[in-house]
């Protein structure tokens, strides 16, 4: 899941307005975020097979120690401890965490079964969303715009670069998402695709930190 991640991390501004749309959008996507980091360590595997599923080309061969739930649990503990650590905000840090810890269960609707409960154990769960494109692309597309208005309607833009800044990240995410469905696979090189990925991230980030800043509560 790509827009659904988002979609959550937008529309849980209404109920953390104090956190930033830049941390909700680390928060929703930091298991991601790690996870190709471990891959060019070899920590964790995937394969790249084109038709695997009908929505992604990537075989999911080894990734507890991001993917699993008993280890979403581990990562939201301590990215909500280290958010109430520094902010002094229980409430919003007790969001950040559920929010990390959301990772898993979108990506339990999704994946075929290859999610692990525990980094230690072989029992894999996924619903299999991936082997329908239409399906997918239908119940991303929901969350998403969902998302978004909840944002929009208690958020306003202070100046140009809030309501630009939200055009333009909401058109960025459609066209990745039309190239990560529609595109070409990627190349089967884990450096070529951490690049990629951290290229995303960079500029996925950087927008929703000029939009969030530029709008203010309403």
């Amino acid at each position: 899941m790509f827009l659904g991640h988002y979609g959550l991390a937008f529309g849980a501004k209404k109920v953390a307005p104090k956190v930033s749309l830049l941390t909700l959008f680390v928060a929703v996507e930091f298991v991601d975020i790690l996870w190709p980091f471990l891959l060019l360590l070899d920590v964790e595997k995937v394969n790249i097979r084109p038709g695997f599923t009908e929505v992604t080309p990537f075989e999911f061969v080894h990734y507890p120690y991001t993917h699993s739930l008993v280890m979403g649990v581990v990562w939201a503990l301590v990215c909500g401890g280290i958010y109430g650590l520094f902010q002094k905000d229980m409430r919003s840090a007790i969001i950040v965490g559920l929010a990390v810890l959301s990772h898993w269960f979108l990506d339990l609707v999704v994946h075929v079964p290859d999610l692990p409960l525990t980094p230690f154990g072989n029992e894999k769960f996924g619903m299999g969303m991936w082997n329908s494109l239409p399906l997918t692309v239908l119940t991303e597309a929901i969350i998403f715009i969902v998302g978004v208005w909840i944002y929009i309607k208690n958020t306003r833009a202070i100046n140009g670069k809030g309501r630009w800044g939200l055009i333009s990240l909401i058109a960025f995410f459609v066209i990745a998402e039309i190239f990560n469905t529609f595109g070409p696979p990627p190349e089967d090189s884990i450096p070529a695709l951490l690049g990629s990925f951290v290229v995303l991230q960079a500029i996925v980030l950087g927008l929703a930190y000029l939009t969030d800043r530029n709008r203010e509560k309403l």
